[in-house]
């Protein structure tokens, strides 16, 4: 009975162990989306061309300030195919050609490709070349051929191409920078075959008549204005411009053609009244007017004929004006967008015929968050009753994208979510107690119909219907997407603060904004003309003793410059509503956190400007005591990378100049570190996180004891010669070489240093706990190389005994001062990694248990996550029976690469640039997120799941496991008696 009733159980148990235990290093198809979400953006729309033609699906194609190339629907404003082109390459001219192509001019005029209009496909990419940087002019013409192709004239780099449209062959190139000549305008009249370069070099106008079928110089013309030109030339008619002179007080028209040039004078102060300023040429392209701007105030100005003005209309509050629409022969329309309180004017004008009144006007109601309207696209149709109608695409404020049509917004994107700064995270409400009986019966109906059909699935009895529901039930989990917190701490709210100065609140379960905040404060007024913001820091984080305060950020701005006055916003993250706002009377130029709070839980922070003086908020007495007792343990240190000097630095006293009060103190410096500049310049630095959580100060190796060497005031730097700061290939293996300090910032003491020959920038670096580690490019190998140097500390030797850590009778009780000379073991080792880096971040968990893992964000615009244990400085290619024991991998010369450690799995963060990784209240669990053009969250799990059940764990099949042992045990309880009372009867 006793053996029969065992190996029952054992069965059993190992079906129940091969169901439960089997391990996972990636997720099957129908997971992704549960524990992530993946956001795609455009950024700020800078040109827009539609395509409507009635063959084919109507899309708009724009670029973008993040160098994206994209085209959108019309209908609902998704992405058809999108192109992010990378920092360096930045966008100058888009536009559509021929119906079928989309060419696209960048890098200062030098890279002029052609993509193709329905897939995206790049059909070619030509590289042109020059001289000098100059502006940039794409031209396409529609009825100029060399032979059966089409030409397309470009402007760059001080040379007028000709391309070929087929295969973007240089067909001819004209050098244009004699004489320091500045090209504003490259005009080719309809029908003829001439091209005129038109351009100013210093008081002189000059144009030049080329053959644009052969490049050939026709004519050069020119003629001295004495008083000057500034700004744009304005295209009015065949053979006349309009522009300002160098005071911006007086037009000056420009007849050209024939082989003459004339001039007339106008002063503005003859066509406007009480005119006064400056005034510049607003940037547009209309026939037989001009657009100018002074004093936030637009006036158009109609040219009748050369010299004769007239102004025609004058806007006095914010506008926008579109560029002009052709809508039937010899006639243009254009729109102007006027910004009201909570509303905006759309008018759509003929250019042509300012008097036969507007052709559209609409007043729409418009979100005050979204700001001011900067930038407007117009396109027209045919409505049914054959009149003309007309769609608005416009970019607000706070850098979102809008159709507009009939009156009402058609579509909206956020794309400001592109530019995104800084970043920090809030915790959600606590859910209330109490809740109804209903809900519970309902919650209660809808676990188990879920598990059923979990179990039906595990079987394999799901029907495609059941598949479908369990995929919806995963999707649609109301525990994920809950404005409360979860026991586990997965439910947050990320708060992020974009380049438009807008603050957003993203649910990490979907990733939805939950509140938006277009700062009041950073808005552009007579008191800050160029708002910037720079940080975000939590600034009131309430614990479970005060939870009835809402927490709140700190945005930290800048009126303008480096020494513009500062700004500052309190904006609480769970109304998002702005608490309070401060313009300050010094500028910023660096933030401290100190690790202090006050009764109210707000954080201390040191503000110092560029004189040399720090500023303590919030501003209370109680702020300042505090502040005055931690005074001698505040230090800090300031890099200067264009002189190569790290500075220390503490607290003096208080200020002493006019004006000063008690929150404000000197500074004093400490020590610095001067890097010779002919041999070594700063390419990178890194720090330990300050909320880092070590879970142990010590690491058991062969048996002996190693303490970490756990300083928070430690920072890495890392130079690199003068030539090997440029891009890879600038320089040779013998003129680079790269060097790495680990600093105490504190005293300025250097206590590790070491040197990589042929090595070159860029560097990317993290630190954690006792170790850093850093990626650079190897010239000789010809390869990327990944660094790591891990830190311990030797002065702590007498507590090495094991036994002594294990019965708790070591001496950890003396002091740890950054003043006293530390004895320090370094250990480091150096492989071969086979990606370019953009940025590297590590995992962070609760309590510091679960292993690290190293987030690297590659060349690809993916997320790779790679175990420290592959970067560990002790590995050998023969490992010890010991060492194996500890788990310690063999040594290769190279770093794995396994595709399912890819945490973005086959998706992009197009323009990756940030990485940040939060601890949940799970130990074995990280969320990470990353951004750069898009968004993309997940949570990961370093050492896997070991403290919790995962989302899709069957209770079902369990319940069912069970009831099946105890039904054996029952069984076979039976089954023993019955054979023991035949025995008995023998």
């Amino acid at each position: 009975m006793k053996v029969t009733m065992a190996m029952v159980i054992r069965v059993f148990l190992l079906l129940l162990v091969s169901f439960y235990s089997i391990p996972s290093f990636a997720i099957y198809e129908d997971q992704v989306g549960l524990m992530d979400w993946h956001q795609q953006y455009i950024g700020k729309v800078k040109q827009a061309v539609f395509h409507t033609q009635k063959a084919g699906r109507k899309r708009v194609v724009v670029s973008t300030e993040e160098n994206a190339i994209a085209s959108l629907d019309l209908r609902r404003g998704d992405i058809f195919w999108r192109h992010v082109l990378g920092s360096g390459d930045v966008i100058d001219e888009l536009d559509i050609g021929f119906g079928k192509y989309v060419f696209s001019l960048s890098s200062g005029g030098s890279i002029l490709r052609a993509w193709n209009l329905p897939d995206g496909q790049m059909v070619w990419e030509s590289y042109l070349q020059g001289s000098m940087s100059s502006k940039s002019i794409l031209c396409v013409p529609s009825n100029l051929k060399y032979g059966k192709d089409n030409i397309i004239l470009v402007f760059g780099m001080g040379s007028l191409h000709a391309i070929s449209s087929i295969d973007g062959e240089v067909i001819w190139r004209r050098d244009l920078v004699a004489e320091s000549l500045e090209i504003k305008q490259v005009l080719q009249p309809h029908g003829s075959d001439v091209v005129y370069a038109i351009g100013f070099v210093g008081s002189e106008f000059v144009t030049y008549e080329i053959n644009a079928r052969s490049g050939e110089v026709l004519k050069r013309t020119s003629k001295t204005f004495p008083g000057g030109f500034s700004g744009e030339l304005s295209y009015v008619s065949n053979d006349m411009l309009v522009t300002l002179d160098t005071t911006g007080s007086t037009i000056i028209s420009i007849r050209f053609g024939d082989g003459q040039i004339s001039f007339h004078q106008t002063a503005i102060s003859d066509l406007i009244e009480n005119f006064s300023g400056m005034a510049s040429i607003f940037p547009s392209k209309l026939t037989s007017m001009v657009a100018l701007k002074f004093n936030s105030v637009i006036v158009f100005v109609r040219v009748t004929g050369f010299g004769e003005l007239e102004v025609v209309e004058k806007i006095d509050s914010p506008a926008a004006i579109s560029d002009p629409l052709s809508v039937s022969e010899g006639q243009q329309a254009f729109a102007v967008v006027q910004n009201g309180e909570s509303k905006i004017s759309i008018t759509v004008k003929q250019a042509n015929d300012w008097s036969s009144g507007n052709l559209l006007k609409e007043t729409i109601v418009m979100d005050q968050q979204r700001g001011n309207v900067e930038r407007v696209f117009i396109n027209s149709y045919i409505r049914t009753d054959r009149s003309y109608g007309f769609r608005a695409l416009i970019v607000m404020e706070d850098h979102s994208l809008l159709l507009l049509q009939q009156g009402e917004i058609v579509w909206s994107r956020d794309d400001g979510l592109a530019s995104i700064l800084d970043m920090t995270t809030s915790e959600l409400p606590v859910e209330k107690e109490g809740v109804s009986v209903a809900k519970v019966e309902h919650s209660l109906l809808e676990w188990l119909k879920g598990h059923l059909l979990k179990l039906k699935g595990t079987l394999m009895l799901a029907t495609p219907e059941d598949i479908v529901a369990i995929q919806g039930m995963r999707l649609k989990s109301s525990q994920k997407n809950k404005m409360t917190r979860d026991h586990n701490g997965f439910r947050k709210l990320l708060i992020v603060l974009t380049r438009a100065g807008k603050i957003f609140a993203l649910h990490t379960g979907d990733g939805r904004v939950v509140w938006s905040l277009l700062l009041p404060s950073f808005k552009k007024s007579e008191a800050c003309p160029n708002p910037t913001g720079l940080n975000l820091y939590q600034w009131q984080v309430p614990h479970h003793h005060a939870l009835d305060e809402n927490p709140s950020v700190l945005v930290v701005g800048s009126c303008g410059g480096s020494d513009a006055p500062g700004v500052l916003s309190f904006v609480d993250t769970h109304t998002g509503k702005e608490l309070d706002s401060l313009t300050l009377g010094h500028s910023i130029d660096h933030i401290i956190p100190l690790p202090v709070t006050d009764s109210t839980e707000q954080r201390l922070h040191l503000l110092l400007d560029r004189k040399g003086h720090a500023f303590l908020y919030p501003r209370t007495p109680e702020a300042l005591k505090l502040c005055q007792v931690e005074l001698p343990n505040i230090y800090w240190y300031l890099i200067e990378v264009d002189k190569d000097i790290i500075r220390g630095h503490t607290l003096r006293k208080t200020c002493n100049f006019e004006g000063a009060d008690e929150y404000c103190f000197d500074t004093r410096e400490l020590w610095s570190i001067v890097f010779p500049s002919d041999s070594e310049k700063i390419v990178a630095t890194a720090t330990r996180n300050l909320n880092e959580v070590v879970h142990t100060q010590a690491k058991v190796a062969d048996h002996d004891a190693m303490y970490k060497y756990l300083s928070k005031n430690l920072i890495f730097v890392a130079t690199v010669s003068p030539k090997g700061a440029g891009e890879i290939g600038s320089a040779t293996p013998e003129e680079s070489s790269l060097v790495v300090y680990l600093i105490d910032t504190i005293t300025g003491r250097i206590l590790h240093r070491v040197s990589h020959h042929a090595a070159q920038a860029p560097v990317h670096a993290v630190f954690s706990e006792n170790w850093v580690i850093y990626h650079y490019f190897n010239l000789r190998a010809h390869r990327y190389e990944m660094s790591v140097i891990e830190i311990y500390d030797q002065s702590r030797a007498e507590n090495k005994d094991i036994w002594k850590l294990i019965l708790g009778k070591h001496d950890l009780s003396s002091p740890i001062s950054s003043y006293s000379r530390p004895e320090v073991m370094v250990k480091s080792q150096s492989y071969y990694f086979t990606h370019s880096v953009k940025t590297m971040a590590v995992s962070s968990t609760a309590k510091g248990i679960t292993s690290k893992q190293i987030l690297i964000g590659t060349i690809g615009d993916q997320v790779l996550a790679l175990d420290k244990r592959f970067l560990d400085p002790r590995r050998t290619p023969n490992p010890t029976p010991a060492e194996r024991e500890e788990g310690l991998i063999p040594l290769t010369d190279a770093l794995p690469i396994i595709p399912q450690s890819f945490v973005t799995h086959s998706l992009l963060v197009e323009g990756l640039r940030g990485i940040v990784t939060i601890p949940t209240k799970l130990e074995s669990t990280s969320l990470v997120f990353s951004y750069g053009v898009d968004l993309f969250f997940t949570r990961i799990a370093p050492s896997r799941i070991y403290d919790s059940l995962t989302d899709d764990f069957s209770y079902a099949l369990l319940l069912l496991t069970i009831v099946a042992l105890i039904a054996a045990i029952f069984v076979t309880w039976v089954m023993s008696e019955k054979k023991e009372l035949n025995e008995k009867w023998r």
